[in-house]
């Protein structure tokens, strides 16, 4: 078959934090794509907020370099399997992969999540050792980990032999040996254009174009990202548009654009192998095909891993909301969580019983969390659920979702991290001492029983610990399991917490909120101490005196309250408990508010009458 030989596309695969980014940087600045004296921010390919704040990969983007007379097509995606959906796509749009390994943490979980996607696309595979200037690399040890995660993985023996490069992607070096690295990464360019096969395809064949992304531009409107599998796709052109449901329309490309390193520049053609963007077809979605209208041939559909995780979305409907955001109505709540399913194609969203409630189906609680912070940063007020698992009847019995959970810490806390495990229904499958004070361990856990684990698993280990999960697969239903084992403290009435009822209530446990706030009944001020919940007066003012003098509070010291994030909150909460988030806040509240009718509840459950 006839290939393009100045053309290369490739994706950059790794876990979170082993360097994809930075290493993209690198390529960008040695290829020429900046001036000398430009101002370009550190991991340039971060282009949300949320994506620099949290230094982790979102959104699956593109970029190109040149290379040699070569144009180097790079997709960076993403490290957390919570947003697999996002490479699956990417994957479809490279024929090969650097897969980026940390010289010390050596192979994760999503090292091996992203890993079998691009072993299941059959795409060759160029391993890429980075950070080997670390002071506790264990480079010898690292590669032969990656070499066992293939076997594991059942590589093809032509994938099993891929080549190695070292790298030390922040200094912009890489090489074939650790001690040998040259002083720009040439090496690793050389080694690409050599193992990446170029795009192949079939002369004469009609095109083909398969939408693997989307975006959107305030000129152009919707733009659909493609890689030009056949044929040549032109501006102006009338194109078939294979559309999901079968159908198949006829349209125009009104603007076409490649990218020529992070900008998209106007193109009248782009050729196979090519990766576009597509303007003047406004309802265009993933997964659809743009072919040649006299012969429309559509190509497979990207399938995508089923949800694991769900929790429900919905108006506020606190008594403080209206205060903070702007958009509180349910149609409102309603049409972005179906603009996110455009771009999304790992999520879903199912209806409740409830019309302003809706289910929200995804990989994981990160994925989950970041939805709801992009949309309270948009100005949404919402009462956001405890995450659920999303079981499934197979022969006949009930199996829920099974997670591979990966541990580093240091040797001392073995003891305190088996119990916490146990307690969860975690099965120890391997442990690894390294001989430099931290233990490797690896587990198999039902999902469920790492729904907040990770705040426990922080506290009992000092802060030290490092813990890292990936779907592995459904088992039968584990039975129940003790989750958290403290209870929560609830306000019992509207007003301004005071420091004297402070003062009081931080000897039941820990406080959330600082004097000043505003509470109301049913939202939970803090975590008490023991088992049960503890209706609590967080406005208690001091009953002032002759002999008293307000000032007499001036030497009260409190505990600094411990401030919840968004996904430190989804953690934190119960079955009976949910988060109100708004632009400027994020409060826990059960989900009946008044302290009577939940004490009703609660004795009607206890003699076992039925609620209806």
């Amino acid at each position: 078959m006839p290939i393009r030989a100045d053309i290369r596309d490739v994706a950059i695969v790794a876990h979170v934090d082993h360097g994809k980014t930075t290493l993209v940087d690198a390529m960008l600045w040695q290829s020429g794509s900046f001036r000398d004296n430009q101002d370009v921010a550190d991991r340039v390919m971060d282009s949300m907020d949320l994506e620099r704040e949290k230094g982790i990969t979102i959104l699956a983007k593109n970029t190109a370099v040149d290379y040699r007379g070569v144009k180097v097509n790079i997709v960076d995606t993403p490290g957390h399997s919570d947003f697999g959906g996002e490479v699956e796509r990417a994957l479809t749009m490279v024929d090969g992969v650097l897969l980026l390994v940390d010289a010390s943490e050596g192979p994760l979980p999503q090292t091996r999540f992203v890993l079998r996607k691009a072993l299941e696309s059959r795409l060759q595979v160029i391993l890429v050792v980075n950070k080997v200037d670390r002071p506790d690399a264990r480079i010898t040890d690292v590669v032969n980990e990656v070499y066992e995660l293939f076997l594991d993985l059942d590589a093809e023996e032509s994938q099993i032999e891929f080549p190695i490069v070292y790298a030390n992607a922040r200094a912009g070096r890489a090489g074939l040996q650790p001690d040998e690295l040259a002083d720009d990464l040439g090496p690793l360019f050389d080694v690409l254009l050599a193992r990446i096969p170029a795009p192949s395809y079939t002369e004469g064949h009609p095109l083909q174009a398969l939408v693997t992304n989307l975006d959107a531009s305030p000129y152009v409107g919707r733009l659909a990202l493609c890689r030009v599998r056949e044929g040549t796709i032109r501006k102006g052109q009338q194109i078939a548009w294979c559309r999901a449901d079968g159908r198949i329309e006829r349209t125009k490309v009104t603007e076409l654009y490649v990218t020529e390193a992070l900008d998209r520049v106007e193109a009248q053609e782009a050729g196979p192998g090519e990766l576009v963007a597509v303007a003047g077809i406004p309802e265009v979605t993933i997964g659809e095909t743009l072919a040649d209208p006299d012969d429309p041939r559509p190509l497979p559909v990207t399938v995508v891993d089923e949800p694991s995780l769900a929790m429900t979305i919905g108006t506020n409907t606190a008594p403080l909301a209206g205060k903070d955001g702007d958009r509180l109505t349910a149609s409102m709540v309603e049409a972005r969580l179906g603009q996110e399913l455009i771009g999304n194609v790992s999520l879903r969203v199912l209806p409740t019983e409830r019309p302003d409630t809706w289910e929200v189906q995804g990989r994981g609680e990160l994925q989950l969390a970041v939805l709801v912070e992009l949309m309270r940063r948009e100005g949404f007020e919402l009462t956001v659920g405890k995450p659920q698992v999303v079981t499934r009847e197979i022969d006949g019995k009930l199996h829920e979702p099974v997670e591979k959970l990966a541990i580093d810490a240091p040797e001392e806390y073995i003891g305190v991290i088996t119990q916490l495990l146990a307690l969860r229904k975690g099965s120890l499958e391997q442990m690894i001492n390294h001989g430099t004070g931290w233990v490797r361990m690896d587990y198999l856990v039902p999902a469920r029983g790492l729904i907040g684990f990770r705040t426990e698993f922080l506290t009992e280990t000092r802060g030290t610990g490092i813990l890292h999960h990936v779907f592995d697969s459904y088992a039968p239903w584990y039975g129940d399991l003790r989750m958290r084992p403290t209870g929560s403290l609830v306000a019992d009435r509207r007003g301004p917490a005071t420091s004297f009822a402070l003062l009081n209530l931080q000897e039941r446990g820990q406080l959330f909120i600082a004097p000043g706030t505003e509470v109301y009944e049913g939202m939970i001020v803090g975590e008490n101490a023991r088992a049960e919940d503890l209706d609590v007066n967080a406005t208690k003012e001091k009953k002032l005196t002759n002999m008293r003098s307000s000032t007499a509070d001036e030497l009260v010291r409190l505990i600094p309250p411990r401030l919840l994030s968004l996904e430190q909150a989804l953690e934190f909460i119960g079955d009976d408990e949910c988060v109100e988030v708004t632009p400027n806040h994020v409060r826990l509240r059960k989900v009946q508010l008044s302290g009577q009718k939940r004490q009703t509840a609660a004795s009607r459950k206890a003699r076992g009458v039925v609620t209806v």
